[in-house]
């Protein structure tokens, strides 16, 4: 679904990403671990073809088919979907009307737009101007309302359970699930995705095959996400890449 070789980006001259390799098959759900300031964001606007992330070196496959120089349109017009940290607020365009374009894209029946809007509580949010007036979970519920009417093949989340309450990360990490193919059997299912998170509430309701950490720009470690999250919590960032290289290290001498 997506191969990233030897990947190097930059904004504005400075390099964010180094080297960075990253493989995912179909039916494949990674979580991206990593401090502040080290690359997580950069890597997904890199993804997904933000003009300001501009790739030095290597290169991006997306459904084995090159997407270097590919505009953003047609990315996602090849399966590939984002949920943004910090989306903008867009006074006089309407939730309904963002949902209505997404299943005219994906070929999904429009009824489907208020079961999803039930899912997450959303109905009452429809007709309402895209994330004006809207709190955090109310934000965040609604990008991922917009993921599922696009329906896309490969899904890239960005924080999705930063400043979130408990009640609004159980409809939220629910619908990601069912977006993800994870309440189906591992081989049913299609879509893959990355999970940039913090805290890891997230994975109590989107279970993950991998966690990897990123780390001053670079791919520093990877394995059980579970594990790597319970290593992050009591060794940190720097803590848990050491144990990685060192397990790597040793195995080199085996």
């Amino acid at each position: 679904m997506l191969r990233v070789v030897n990947l190097g980006a930059e904004v504005e001259g400075s390099l964010i990403l180094d080297h960075v390799n990253l493989y995912i098959k179909e039916g494949q759900t990674y979580v991206l671990f990593g401090p502040n300031g080290n690359g997580k964001t950069s890597l997904l606007m890199t993804l997904i073809g933000n003009p300001a992330f501009k790739i030095k070196y290597g290169r991006v496959f997306f459904k084995g088919q090159e997407i270097n120089d590919m505009p953003t349109d047609q990315r996602i017009n090849m399966g590939m979907g984002i949920s943004f940290q910090n989306p903008p607020k867009v006074s006089g365009l309407k939730l309904i009307d963002i949902l209505l374009n997404c299943v005219k894209h994906s070929g999904i029946d429009e009824n489907k737009i208020y079961d999803y809007a039930q899912m997450l509580n959303m109905e009452k949010f429809l007709n309402r101007s895209l994330n004006v007036g809207f709190s955090g979970g109310e934000v965040k519920r609604s990008e991922i309302l917009q993921l599922l009417t696009l329906n896309p093949d490969l899904v890239l989340f960005d924080e999705p359970d930063s400043g979130v309450d408990l009640e609004n990360i159980a409809l939220i990490g629910n619908a990601m699930s069912e977006l993800l193919d994870r309440k189906k059997n591992k081989e049913e299912r299609k879509k893959s995705g990355l999970i940039i998170t913090h805290q890891g509430h997230i994975l109590d309701y989107v279970d993950a095959d991998y966690g990897v950490i990123l780390y001053k720009g670079m791919i520093a470690c990877m394995g059980d996400p579970y594990e790597m999250l319970d290593d992050i919590s009591k060794r940190g960032y720097e803590g848990c890449v050491k144990k990685c290289l060192k397990g790597f290290q040793d195995s080199r001498r085996i």
